[in-house]
């Protein structure tokens, strides 16, 4: 009997790919990483750096690695450590969250250094033309 996503055991899971041909395969994931299993309660913070503890590792490459767990390249901008691992969905959804409040932040930033050099800039053309320096031949 084959296994379906409906009824298979819990070392397991089953799912249903459909290829550019139109074909439909079903791809069976076996439970790889035992020894993590117990471990989804701990909480690993993805985004710390093993090597110099920086905040701001992010991740270069994942791929699946069973059907509750992925397996995850991350980098340090500050000291250039590259690491390996596989982890479980909650702790990549934890280091995703944290990914996205740095976007957050970053955007943020960007909004209000972009506003701040737009007000700047045009403060020196309003000097640049209460003191005429602008001609029309500057257009």
């Amino acid at each position: 009997m084959r296994p379906t996503p409906d009824r298979h055991p819990s070392n397991q899971h089953v799912r249903r790919i459909v290829l550019p041909s139109g074909k439909t395969i079903e791809v069976v994931y076996f439970e790889q990483h035992p020894a993590l299993a117990g471990r989804e309660a701990d909480l690993i913070d993805m985004h710390v750096c093993a090597a110099c503890a920086s905040p701001l590792v992010h991740p270069v490459d994942w791929e699946e690695s069973g059907p509750r767990h992925w397996e995850v390249t991350v980098r340090c901008p500050e000291c250039e450590h590259v690491a390996t691992g596989v982890y479980d969905q909650a702790t990549v959804d934890r280091f995703d969250e944290i990914l996205d409040d740095g976007i957050d932040t970053i955007l943020r930033d960007l909004k209000r250094l972009t506003r701040a050099n737009m007000e700047g800039e045009i403060e020196r053309f309003v000097a640049a033309l209460d003191a005429d320096l602008i001609l029309p031949e500057d257009f």
